[in-house]
This record gives C-alpha cells, sequence and structure tokens, in this order.
C-alpha cells in the first residue's frame, strides 16, 4: 500500500469479527494480486532488493512494475547509500595478524608474506628479525614460521600454491604482477576471481582499471561500483577516490561525506579536502572538529615502539 508521500508503507487495514479496524502486515501478501503467504504459497522479495514488497509468482511482479518501478528504485538508491556512508569500524587492512594493532593504510609500512599471505606490520617484521639476528637463527616467516623464500622461483611457488587454495590476496598479487608486466587481460582475471572473494583491494585496482579501459571494456558505472564495492570494506583510497568523483560532479556534500569517512580512516588527503570545505561552509565547524580528531586518533592507533624502530631504520 502507497502511503500519502507514494512511498509503499507494507500496512493494509482489515476489520475482526467485531468490525473494529486493525492493522495487518502486507509484506505477509502479494504486492500484485494480494494473496497471502500460507503452507503452499510462498512469497519471495522484489527481485531488485529493495524490501518493500514480496510476489507470489513473477507474473504478478511483472503485472506490478509499472506501479512499484519508480517507488522501488528510489528505495534501492536509498538503502544503497546508507551501505555506502556508513563509517567502517577500520581500514580494509584491519590489524596485524602478531600484535594486533590497526595495520597503517600506508603500504611502505606493510609486508604481505607469500608463504601464508598474511599482512604484517614492519614493526613486526623488525622485531622478527632483530630477533633472528641475535640469536642467529634462520629467516623464517613472522606469522606461519615458515621458512622465508630466497630467490624469485621460491616466491612465484609459493604464490601460486596459495592461488590454487583460492587465497584472494594471493590473486590480487598475481593481478597487479600480471598489469605490471603488461598483461592486463590477464590482470583483469585474476583481480575479478579476488573481488568475488571479498578483497578490497582487487576492487579497487579493478576499478582503476575500468577507468582506464585497460583489459577491459572502459566503463565509468563499473569503475564506480568496483570503488563503492572497496570503500564500503574500509578501504581509504577508493573513499578518496569517490569523494573526488562527487566533488568534480558538483554533488559537493557527498563529496564532503566521503572525505569525512576516509579521514576517520588515516587519509591526510582527505583532511586538507576537509580544510577547503569547511572554509567554503560546506562542512560544520562541529564535524570539521571531530573528523580531525578522528583522523588523529586512526593515526595514532597504528603506531608503538617496534614500528617508529622500523621506521627509523628505513631512514638510514
Amino acid at each position: 500500500m502507497a502511503n500519502e508521500d507514494g512511498k509503499e508503507d507494507g500496512i493494509g487495514v482489515s476489520t475482526d469479527t467485531s468490525g473494529k479496524a486493525g492493522k495487518i502486515d502486507m509484506s505477509s501478501c502479494c504486492a500484485s494480486c494480494g494473496i497471502a503467504e500460507v503452507d503452499a504459497i510462498k512469497l519471495t522479495t522484489c527481485d531488485a532488493d529493495c524490501k518493500l514488497v514480496r510476489y507470489c509468482s513473477a507474473a504478478c511482479q511483472r503485472e506490478h512494475l509499472p506501479v512499484h518501478e519508480a517507488i522501488c528504485k528510489n528505495r534501492v538508491a536509498e538503502l544503497r547509500d546508507e551501505l555506502l556512508f556508513a563509517q567502517p569500524e577500520s581500514s580494509h587492512l584491519g590489524d596485524c595478524p602478531i600484535c594486533f594493532l590497526p595495520l597503517a593504510i600506508d603500504g611502505r609500512k606493510l609486508m604481505m608474506m607469500t608463504c601464508c599471505s598474511k599482512v604484517i606490520c614492519d614493526g613486526c617484521s623488525y622485531a622478527n628479525e632483530t630477533r633472528e639476528l641475535s640469536e642467529s637463527l634462520k629467516r623464517k616467516c613472522s606469522f606461519c614460521r615458515h621458512p622465508v623464500p630466497t630467490t624469485k622461483a621460491e616466491i612465484d611457488a609459493n604464490t601460486m600454491k596459495r592461488m590454487e587454495a583460492n587465497d584472494p590476496v594471493a590473486l590480487r598479487l598475481m593481478g597487479i604482477q600480471c598489469y605490471e608486466r603488461g598483461d592486463f587481460r590477464g590482470a583483469s582475471e585474476y583481480l575479478s576471481k579476488a573481488t568475488g572473494l571479498g578483497n578490497a583491494d582487487a576492487h579497487y585496482h579493478l576499478s582503476q582499471m575500468y577507468w582506464e579501459g585497460k583489459g577491459v571494456e572502459k566503463d565509468e558505472k563499473m569503475a564506480v561500483y568496483h570503488a563503492e564495492e572497496a570503500a564500503i570494506a574500509g578501504h581509504p583510497e577508493a573513499r578518496y577516490s569517490l569523494g573526488a568523483i562527487e566533488w568534480n560532479n558538483g554533488s559537493k556534500e557527498r563529496a564532503m561525506k566521503h572525505f569525512i569517512i576516509a579521514a576517520k580512516l588515516g587519509k591526510a588527503n582527505s583532511v586538507k579536502m576537509l580544510k577547503q570545505g569547511y572554509l567554503r561552509g560546506l562542512v560544520s565547524k562541529e564535524d570539521f572538529a571531530a573528523a580531525l580528531r578522528s583522523h588523529k586518533a586512526a593515526v595514532d592507533a597504528t603506531k608503538s615502539p617496534q614500528r617508529q624502530a622500523a621506521a627509523e631504520l628505513a631512514e638510514l
């Protein structure tokens, strides 16, 4: 049933034996023919996943389409935005599996172990290597204790083994390697497999390929879709890219929402964009201040003495 705003509220009116009117849940009835769901009749939700109506058959859904289509599209867009603009609890990288501190979003401070596909922080890698050197031990993976590969052939063998296990991190890595070699078709295939397994980095890289039209047909809608999937998973760079797209399209309010989320994940460039938005009156003082506090907290959470020591060593 549609309300005064033209939206379907899923509520109908019935009368009991005393003649009193009462509300019934219309989600238990077919939106087209009105038949109720019983043991022999099962209703399915709208194919577009608007979660507003249910149907007893495909024929009923087709018959109801002219009435429902506009409302359905609006609701699907609303649900997508609710998902898109929800603040992730952490970045897509999560925590270091050894020290359990949040991983830095700067890739230079991370290390991916080809033996187990675990991404560890430079602090834990530094601490492990320091211990091995002091005790004259052979180098092993900080996480799974597998011997560290010393040749490219060993690295490739590790990667192939992880790929055979359908490891999304290894598939994404192979996709990047294919891209760097100029094998764009192979890159799109491996990255697509990784996205199917939920890898946020793969979504982001595939988004870039759709923008460039490399290995896939150039498609801005698909580029935005994959960037959104990465952003929803907590990918700061993808989130920043979406903010830049909305900014360039003139959707300043949506752009600021993206930049606020990215800033809270530790993305420094987003803070610069928020400053511009604040000076132009696009962001309130309260929201700007909250974003700055959250950005600092996100960055501080990634710090440790071991990571500081690793950073100092890298500067030598």
